[in-house]
């Protein structure tokens, strides 16, 4: 299991939280069932960028973005030399630190937030 530590998120994840993860796991994947509730309008298919993240440390242990991700990222909102899509970003054996956005560019949230 990997240690990732996740940046207090005023809506998402107030007090933050340390996890682990099994290698190999979609970052998003492992929020979600560790009950931080980072948005992923697009089911995880990387059509969105709800689910950006910014890697503050362990970045260069992470697989290199593809051009989809990519062009994607372009559109996120707070964009940063470390950000990444959580959905294509697999975690390895380094722990890391990760900081979920304040806003995204998602107009409606699910749940009827606004």
């Amino acid at each position: 299991m990997t240690q990732v530590i996740v940046l207090p998120h005023p809506e998402i994840c107030p007090d933050g939280a340390v996890i682990d993860v099994p290698p190999d796991q979609s970052l998003c994947y492992a929020l979600l069932q560790n009950d931080i509730p980072i948005e992923h309008a697009c089911e995880m298919s990387c059509a969105c960028t709800t689910c950006h993240v910014i890697v503050r440390e362990g970045f260069a242990s992470l697989d290199p973005s593809e051009e989809d991700e990519d062009d994607l990222l372009d559109k996120a909102w707070g964009l940063e030399p470390n950000s990444r899509l959580s959905c294509q970003t697999y975690v390895k054996d380094t722990p890391l630190v990760i900081e979920i956005p304040k806003y995204t560019i998602n107009q409606v949230k699910e749940g009827g937030k606004k």
